[in-house]
């Protein structure tokens, strides 16, 4: 299997897939069985990601990572807007274990940077190079962008959580939950 399993435990990462609650875009849980995956190139880069993160003090949360196709249709039933939500037809590197949503936490206490908007915040406001959040969220935009780019992770500009493997249309293929044992759209 393309996948690999990260754990907070053995990854000495934070996990908390937010398609697993209700606090996301659509108002209600999409993954019944809350498990973090990515492709074993994207994992690599993130385990690089966390090492240097760590350095500073910080810890790298997972937001979202490996979103089965299946998911990818019920965000796009949600909000069918390509400029917001990739056309699943077309797929998501998410859908390919090839992109991860991420913040950062202080290592020591666990409290959030602030990065200026939430995760999933479709206004200009989420973009990297948006100057109307305050000058310490840029700040701490600009530190994870040179923590996900050093790794080795390409970024979208209009998402300030959003990392991918470069290129990975038609180097990744698009995955169905049915690729893990136990899948995150079944009930455990």
């Amino acid at each position: 299997m393309p996948l690999v399993e990260l754990t907070a435990d053995r990854d000495g990462c934070a996990i908390d897939l937010v398609y697993a609650t209700a606090d996301n875009l659509t108002g209600r849980p999409i993954y019944q069985h809350a498990a973090c995956y990515l492709h074993a190139d994207a994992a690599a880069l993130l385990r690089h990601a966390i090492v240097l993160a760590a350095a500073q003090g910080l810890r790298i949360k997972i937001l979202d990572a490996f979103r089965p196709a299946e998911a990818q249709w019920l965000l796009w039933s949600h909000l069918p807007d390509p400029a917001y939500i990739a056309d699943p037809r077309r797929g998501s590197a998410h859908s390919m274990g090839a992109a991860v949503d991420v913040t950062l936490i202080d290592a020591a206490s666990g409290a959030a940077l602030d990065f200026g908007t939430g995760f999933d915040d479709m206004r200009p406001a989420s973009w990297h190079a948006d100057t109307s959040v305050p000058v310490t969220a840029q700040r701490n935009r600009a530190l994870l962008l040179g923590l996900m780019t050093a790794a080795g992770f390409d970024f979208y500009r209009q998402e300030w959580w959003h990392y991918q493997l470069f290129r990975p249309h038609g180097r990744y293929p698009l995955l169905s939950d049915s690729v893990l044992q136990r899948g995150l759209m079944r009930r455990p």
